[in-house]
């Protein structure tokens, strides 16, 4: 009792779900299968990227038009939740997330990694795994924590006993609720609809399955949409002035 009370949150960081391929690095255990396909989803990202900005041209076309409107689309979904002041500074974050979760899913939904074979678990999406979606959760926490003391100093955390002292408990859990409702929404979703979409292949093979897989390819891509979304709001919230 005493030594979980001492390192809670060593103990946090063992929860898993299903089977794993263990990395051992140093005195630390990491998921395989995770970090394999965390690179792969990386590697898709940078290729399209460099594939589609290498010849840049006046009049954009294919894989080129595809990067400006990804980008674009980024861009005003920054300003529309953290504002046109501030919005700028924030889109290389909000773009990387989305990106990777987005990469993420659709790699989890299109591809048939369980057919490569691992000593123990499965390949599949990144975002499948409990410690990626915490992972993402917790940076973003952090990013709207640094953006609110950046630009007000200490004077940020003025924002807990706003509009009234007796609220600071609620201002305090909603922090912890954030990375909590972040994580946990993303990461079920995924897992259920792995879930689902694995039962069916093995109950029906053929037909069955197709309408699932093109549902799951709509959710994941929502997903990633409403991770974003959520994201730019935290942050622009505090940044948003309070009086």
């Amino acid at each position: 009792m005493s030594e979980f009370l001492l390192n809670p949150l060593s103990e946090i960081a063992e929860v898993s779900v299903g089977q794993h391929f263990y990395w051992q690095l140093g005195d630390y255990q990491v998921h395989g299968q995770v970090l394999i396909m965390s690179w792969v989803v990386f590697g898709i990202i940078a290729t399209l990227s460099f594939v589609g900005n290498s010849n840049l041209k006046k009049i954009p076309d294919g894989l080129q038009n595809f990067n400006e409107l990804i980008t674009e689309f980024i861009r005003d979904l920054a300003k529309t939740q953290i504002g046109e002041e501030e919005y700028l500074n924030w889109v290389p974050y909000l773009g990387t997330v989305f990106l990777f979760i987005f990469v993420s899913n659709w790699s989890g939904a299109l591809f048939p990694w369980r057919v490569i074979e691992l000593p123990s678990g499965e390949l599949a999406a990144p975002t499948n795994d409990i410690n990626t979606t915490v992972a993402l959760a917790l940076l973003t926490s952090i990013s709207y924590f640094y953006a609110g003391i950046k630009k007000k100093g200490l004077s940020y955390f003025k924002r807990y006993v706003q509009p009234a002292a007796f609220l600071l408990p609620i201002n305090v859990l909603e922090d912890f609720t954030k990375p909590l409702s972040l994580s946990f929404r993303l990461f079920g979703n995924i897992l259920a609809d792995e879930l689902v979409v694995g039962v069916l292949v093995a109950l029906v093979p053929l037909i069955v399955p197709i309408p699932i897989m093109l549902l799951g390819l709509f959710t994941s891509g929502i997903q990633a949409l409403v991770f974003a979304t959520l994201a730019g709001a935290y942050i622009g919230e505090a940044l948003e002035d309070h009086h």
